[in-house]
């Protein structure tokens, strides 16, 4: 019995043993492929505190893909895009996304970001003293201006639109104020003119654009600049569009604008995408001073590579399984889709691979009992001596013991029976022995 049950586990091992071995090694390949899952905070670099970039990312802090997640949006108020981009590059930074002004990334230099989409326009806004005559950046030579403050974007950019005009430091004095304090200083007289990066519903472009000693200037070669610069729009602001009653701006004033993207790391969470893509719809679709309702945002990137995840949640919105189950729980089993792959490849073949392995075991223990047979039934056809019949029986009650607790399934039931048949079979021959030392051969019991 024991040396039967041991060889039944024998043989349970040597079906099972690998099927699992194959499953586990499946499971362990797949895992490697698993994305982590997300970290419950997104860190994300704005501008200032009164900055378009702050208000943006507040906007996307009350999103109802945002909120109903449970993963938090850490706004990291800082001096504009060009912080922002030194802090997606370092790696000892939390930070993982940002909005960032166009014109001042390339794959070259930057290769560990990627775009997640641009977002909104971001006009280049030049106001003058009301009493200069200036249609052209170019005449701004001798004059005394304001660019933005030092390593900001708006200084980037206005540095490279006056190269663009022969305009270099030599020719104008760039005064180290910004912001507010150099609208106050235009107001007052101090500087001759002053660039801003600013959305029109801002406090402070609201306050230049009624001012009455200041004055937009009206880029007519706006159109030149954007062929040199390709990252920059040409945008009208239409005349009255700030305010209808006093009709300002009196007449349609072109200008310049760089679009501003949503910046992250590249090995940003996918979820993490998801989610940023979808705030930046519900807030950036919105219509507004410079853009049409659903304008924004686009799957777009002049600089950067566009995010893979980003393009299909730009095209798809958020995934099935994150718009009817809850968040942890999507991403857990978008997660765990990843390994179906790997372990299809090892379980399909198993389905046919397992049940004929089974039925070969099961063949094999009947086998085993049909040899023992066959080779009782030589020795008896060998030696008929009556000193062999105590042997023989013996041997054929061992036999017949075994096989009476195979255990079969029903459907192999039939396999057995005739294993049994046969068995009875070798037991006469024995038994008819003892009427004769040696009589005529008989035929075989065993085919």
């Amino acid at each position: 019995m024991s040396s039967l049950f041991n060889r039944q586990m024998r043989e349970l091992l040597l079906i099972g043993l690998p099927i699992v071995l194959l499953v586990v090694g499946a499971f362990a390949l797949a895992y490697q492929f698993v994305e982590p899952a997300p970290p419950k905070t997104i860190v994300m670099a704005t501008g200032g505190a009164r900055s378009g970039y702050t208000l943006a990312a507040r906007e996307y802090q009350k999103t109802d893909g945002l909120v109903g997640s449970g993963i938090k949006l850490e706004i990291r108020e800082t001096a504009g895009s060009i912080e922002n981009i030194a802090k997606l590059m370092d790696p000892k930074s939390d930070v993982s996304v940002a909005i960032v002004q166009g014109g001042l990334l390339n794959t070259n230099d930057h290769p560990s970001l990627v775009s997640l989409g641009q977002i909104f326009v971001e006009p280049m806004w030049v106001f003058l003293r009301a009493d200069l005559d200036i249609s052209r950046l170019s005449e701004l030579a001798g004059r005394k201006i304001s660019a933005g403050a030092e390593g900001s974007g708006t200084r980037v950019l206005a540095v490279k639109l006056l190269e663009t005009s022969k305009l270099d430091a030599s020719k104008v004095t760039i005064v180290p104020v910004a912001g507010a304090k150099a609208g106050d200083a235009l107001i007052a007289g101090e500087i001759d003119a002053a660039f801003f990066t600013f959305a029109p519903e801002s406090e402070l472009a609201q306050k230049l654009l009624r001012s009455p000693k200041v004055k937009l200037l009206d880029m007519k070669q706006a159109e030149a600049y954007t062929r040199h610069h390709p990252y920059l729009s040409r945008v009208v602001l239409p005349a009255g569009v700030i305010d209808f009653q006093a009709n300002i701006p009196a007449t349609d004033t072109t200008l310049v604008a760089p679009i501003a993207s949503l910046i992250a790391r590249s090995d940003i969470h996918p979820a993490h995408v998801s989610l940023l893509v979808d705030a930046a719809k519900t807030v950036h679709s919105r219509p507004g001073l410079l853009q049409k309702p659903g304008e924004f945002p686009i799957a777009l990137s002049a600089e950067l590579p566009l995010s893979a995840d980003a393009a299909r949640a730009h095209k798809n919105g958020l995934g099935f399984l994150q718009r009817y189950l809850p968040f942890w729980l999507a991403t857990f089993l978008d997660r765990m889709l990843i390994m179906i792959i790997p372990l299809a490849t090892i379980l399909l073949p198993l389905f046919k691979i397992v049940p004929m392995a089974y039925q070969w075991s099961i063949r094999r223990r009947i086998m085993f009992w049909y040899d023992e047979l066959k080779k009782l039934e030589r020795q008896v056809r060998a030696d008929r001596s009556p000193v062999q019949i105590p042997a023989y029986r013996d041997e054929i009650h061992r036999i017949e013991e075994a096989v009476a607790i195979i255990p079969v399934p029903m459907m192999y039931s039939d396999q057995l029976y005739s294993l049994r048949s046969a068995v009875e079979l070798v037991r006469q021959k024995i038994s008819a022995m003892d009427g004769s030392r040696r009589g005529p051969v008989e035929p075989s019991a065993i085919v």
